[in-house]
């Protein structure tokens, strides 16, 4: 029998979208497996050392609400070592605000950009993740695409675990502004995919999920955590397979090896 949660609907892109949960106490409690899903991805790092080669182009890596550089330091470490220009984003604790860290947010893309010459691609973990579609959004000509780790962007983005704190440290309403929640939900103008976990214990899965078309795509990982998405081995091997193509190209994630058996079927993308 499904949970009252598992009836819910899972595409909300609406001005006033159905009213979701944020994940039980067990899914909660249960992110405590973070560790575990690191500590695995060290033991594997044979493994995930296979991903496709990058091609040197910039990345810029957005930490979640309440982390830092610190927390985004094993993956900006792998994408270097398969040949990627890692950055972080070099303003402390991410205590939230979209429309407050906006413009400094601009001025970091617009300074990596500059350096290098080249097109950013953006990698954002939970709240980092709604931070690279607002970029994409605002300044597409210096993106290259966006990958996102378990970020609460479509539907009712307040069916998180985080909420009440977030607007605390904040002073912003989750949700307040529709215009501005349906933007960053909607199709964006460069490449972008979106992965996430139906087990993540602090935010609803369904407000991760975008509308799948030809340069869109969710992917799930079975039994990842919230905590643990930026240093999960199935995670980790899908975000370099997605930065691995080549600039101005797209094509969906083949569920294919060493981790194929972590991932959720594919959806079908959507005609606009």
């Amino acid at each position: 029998m499904m949970s009252s949660q598992e009836r819910e609907p899972r595409e909300s892109n609406e001005l006033h979208p159905p009213k979701l949960r944020a994940p039980g106490l067990g899914l909660l409690l249960a992110e405590m497996r973070g560790v575990f899903e690191f500590n695995a991805s060290v033991l594997l790092s044979p493994l995930l050392m296979r991903a496709p080669r990058g091609d040197g182009h910039p990345v810029l890596v957005l930490p979640g609400f309440l982390a830092s550089d610190l927390s985004t330091a094993p993956l900006r470490r792998y994408l270097r070592e398969l040949g990627y220009d890692t950055h972080g984003w070099q303003m402390g604790r991410n205590t939230g605000g979209l429309a407050r860290m906006r413009a400094a947010l601009s001025d970091r893309l617009a300074a990596i950009h500059a350096a290098t010459g080249r097109k950013v691609s953006l990698v954002g973990w939970s709240l980092g993740g709604v931070y690279a579609r607002d970029l994409a959004l605002q300044v597409p000509d210096m993106v290259r695409s966006v990958v996102t780790l378990g970020s609460p962007f479509a539907g009712d983005v307040r069916a998180t675990n985080a909420r009440r704190l977030y607007e605390a440290l904040s002073g912003e309403v989750v949700g307040d502004d529709p215009q501005l929640r349906e933007a960053i939900a909607g199709d964006l103008p460069v490449p972008a995919t979106s992965i996430y976990s139906r087990t993540d214990g602090i935010v609803n899965w369904r407000t991760c999920l975008l509308r799948p078309s030809a340069t869109a795509e969710n992917i799930e990982v079975h039994l990842a955590s919230h905590t643990g998405l930026g240093v999960n081995a199935a995670a980790l091997w899908a975000v370099a397979d997605r930065l691995a193509q080549a600039e101005g190209q797209f094509s969906q994630f083949e569920r294919s090896g060493p981790f194929a058996i972590a991932y959720g079927a594919p959806e079908k993308a959507q005609s606009s």
